[in-house]
């Protein structure tokens, strides 16, 4: 019985990563060579000036290229790759991706309409990235902050069987085409952080996470220092929260912010979480 070959549109948003970049290609190439996989590949260039853009055209001008004037972000970025997309198949990969093994291959074979895959993250030692959770309610978001909720998996973890959950990491999403128009594509308010957390709360799709398919993920390569994070994890929060909970709960989450920062201040860390509390009014 002859295999269906499936069409694939793989989405690379990236800004200023260029050696990343072309080792995420180069494992794309070599992860799909003997697989049968029809598949285009679109990178979505945020103003990069480190010689990204020459990369590509002299290297991969098979390579399907948006060029934006400016830094537009991870949720437009996407946006912008999956309204160009032909595939009926979409997956979403960072530029700090590296692609193991018949990974893509191993997320195709769970996928199926109206669900999103994910698959193992994992750090450059091999060991497993936490990039799957429950949704953020008022319980989670205590343990994340107080509780040490990520190191003790409560907030985020990493199956090692195929399991459904609340949410998979932006950095590998595969889902059908149809199925990121249908749930309204990204919300381009957001920034950085909690894109993926939003987008899958208003598509009400199953979310499916699949260890077997191992991608390497270097992590926060395009978005600058470790506080970074923390501001827009503060400004993700919130912004979600004001999006989709109620008033009450926007102000507890607020209460429990201010309270993380002011915590976080007097033991030292001052500059990070100063900057997060402005940030967040």
């Amino acid at each position: 019985m002859t295999k269906k070959i499936m069409n694939l549109s793989i989405i690379i948003p990236s800004f200023n990563t260029k050696a990343l970049l072309n080792r995420c290609l180069l494992s794309i190439y070599e992860s799909l060579k003997d697989a049968i996989v029809d598949f285009e590949i679109i990178v979505v260039d945020n103003a990069s000036n480190d010689g990204s853009i020459e990369l590509l055209k002299k290297k991969y001008p098979r390579v399907k290229k948006i060029l934006n004037k400016e830094n537009v972000g991870y949720g437009r970025a996407n946006n912008q790759g999956i309204r160009k997309a032909t595939g009926e198949y979409v997956l979403l990969l960072n530029s700090d991706i590296v692609v193991e093994n018949n990974a893509i291959e191993k997320l195709l074979a769970f996928a199926k309409p109206n669900t999103f895959v994910g698959g193992k993250l994992l750090n450059e030692d091999g060991s497993a990235q936490a990039s799957c959770g429950p949704m953020y309610t008022l319980p989670v978001v205590f343990a994340m902050l107080f509780l040490k909720g990520d190191a003790l998996g409560i907030s985020r973890y990493s199956p090692s069987e195929v399991r459904r959950v609340d949410w998979i990491s932006g950095a590998c999403i595969l889902a059908q085409k149809q199925t990121f128009v249908d749930a309204g594509l990204f919300d381009e308010g957001i920034f950085l952080y909690m894109e993926e957390i939003d987008l899958f709360y208003r598509a009400k799709r199953e979310v499916i996470f699949c260890p077997e398919a191992e991608f390497i993920h270097t992590g926060a390569a395009s978005s600058g220092s470790r506080k970074t994070p923390v501001i827009n994890i503060y400004t993700g929060l919130v912004y979600f929260y004001r999006k989709h909970r109620s008033i009450m709960e926007q102000n507890i989450l607020l209460f429990l912010l201010r309270l993380k920062a002011r915590i976080a201040i007097a033991l030292g860390n001052r500059n990070t979480y100063e900057q997060a509390l402005a940030a967040i009014g």
